[in-house]
């Protein structure tokens, strides 16, 4: 059996009470408002009362059908928030210097679904051992560019330690900063300069 019931235009931003939500969300009602009523937010009281009438309402649903409900076993099946009207909300807070800083206030709905019935996610397999595929990406299983790149560098990786190239590692790598390579350069070029004034004075 489920029951809902929804709190509208409670004062708070649908993000802030999103937070809340997300708390409670699939735990029993006992614990739900247990965690509401030490919650240090804003929106808690809000969602409180309409966790509180949600359970209300399993209670009248319960009583017309004549079904025995226990108000303890109930848990949150569904818990979500809404944006409310934010339209001629706009306010104005006083600023220095004779200014003024506009903000939005804004209101959310809350929408709770309770259920009594527990739905055990596991499957039963009976001793069967599934295999996990490895996860693969869209553009693999298209056979897309990111395919071959990755296969070869997985080419790489296999080939024996004794047959990759040795030129690579002989080569010295020397990093040079540009200070230094500023330096040499100016070097080079008052060298340059020398060489011109020698020829030219040889030649007089």
């Amino acid at each position: 059996m489920e029951a809902r019931a929804s709190a509208k235009f409670l004062r708070g931003s649908s993000q802030k009470a999103r937070l809340v939500i997300d708390m409670i969300r699939g735990k029993n009602v006992n614990e739900a408002l247990a965690i509401l009523r030490y919650t240090n937010k804003r929106a808690a009281l809000g969602i409180e009362k309409c966790v509180k009438s949600a359970i209300a309402n399993a209670n009248e649903t319960a009583e017309k059908a004549n079904i025995s409900v226990d108000p303890d076993e109930l848990w949150l099946k569904a818990a979500y928030v809404d944006r409310g009207p934010t339209k001629n909300r706009r306010r104005m807070r006083p600023a220095p210097q004779g200014r003024a800083y506009r903000e939005r206030r804004h209101f959310c709905h809350v929408t709770i679904l309770l259920s009594s019935d527990r739905e055990d996610s596991t499957a039963e397999t009976d001793g069967k051992v599934t295999e996990t595929k490895p996860a693969v990406s869209k553009r693999a299983r298209r056979g897309g560019a990111a395919a071959a790149p990755r296969a070869k560098r997985a080419a790489k990786s296999e080939t024996p330690a004794g047959t990759e190239d040795t030129a690579d590692e002989e080569k010295p790598t020397m990093k040079v900063s540009k200070t230094a390579s500023k330096a040499a350069s100016k070097l080079g070029s008052a060298l340059r300069r020398k060489k011109k004034t020698q020829k030219k004075e040889e030649e007089e």
